[in-house]
């Protein structure tokens, strides 16, 4: 894991670059750990001039320097994407599955498409050259964009939500394994929003064969 204050930079875009490909996709996700809500993945393609920008993985910044940068990610890049994939596709597919269904989803969208992929340890089936290193959101420029753009569009996606379903704490905790989210699962039962295969939820369910347990599967 890199340490705290690591800045990302153009070394793994670089490794694209030497071999024609320009066009170079960030990938990253945010929510996949989530006991409710989508996870949402974010696909950016930042212009090859290896001139210095500020982004940063969005789990080392606080949330207005974060929607801050997120602008910024939009106003420079070449073509972006977020999609989403919903609790009940996440259920049929499993939480792999459905970030990978949802890592497509926004790879199909960009204009101009990619020539080759920079992962955060998501191994996408794909054509494309793919570099799928841990942690690349804190050490790819690209991908810390997207990481960016899946973290702000999804906390923005929760934050609305908490309207529609009242009493479960959805803006403050993101759907995540927080003691609050505990107590309102407890105290109001499960929502449409809630991954029913995902163990505390199941359990609530009473339906005892959860496939996954509080974080979800982490694999690539």
């Amino acid at each position: 894991m890199p340490a705290p204050g690591v800045t990302p930079d153009w070394s793994f875009e670089r490794e694209h670059w030497r071999r024609g490909h320009f066009r170079v996709a960030g990938v990253d996700e945010a929510g996949r750990g989530a006991w409710a809500g989508p996870v949402t993945v974010a696909a950016v393609i930042l212009p090859a001039t290896a001139t210095e920008l500020p982004f940063r993985d969005s789990k080392q910044l606080r949330a207005p320097e974060r929607t801050a940068l997120a602008a910024e990610v939009r106003r420079v890049a070449l073509a972006w994407a977020v999609e989403h994939a919903w609790p009940e596709e996440i259920d049929r597919l499993n939480i792999l599955g459905a970030t990978h269904a949802a890592a497509g989803r926004a790879l199909a969208r960009l204009d101009p498409p990619p020539q080759a992929l920079i992962t955060d340890y998501l191994r996408l089936s794909t054509p494309l050259p793919l570099l799928w290193p841990p942690r690349a959101d804190a050490l790819s420029l690209t991908v810390a964009a997207a990481s960016l753009l899946a973290k702000t569009e999804r906390d923005a996606l929760m934050a609305g939500l908490d309207t529609e379903y009242p009493g479960y704490g959805f803006a403050g905790h993101k759907g995540y394994g927080a003691p609050a989210h505990r107590a309102a699962l407890d105290r109001l039962g499960v929502s449409p929003l809630h991954r029913r295969s995902f163990a505390p939820v199941a359990r609530r369910l009473g339906t005892g064969g959860a496939l996954f347990g509080p974080g979800g599967d982490r694999s690539p």
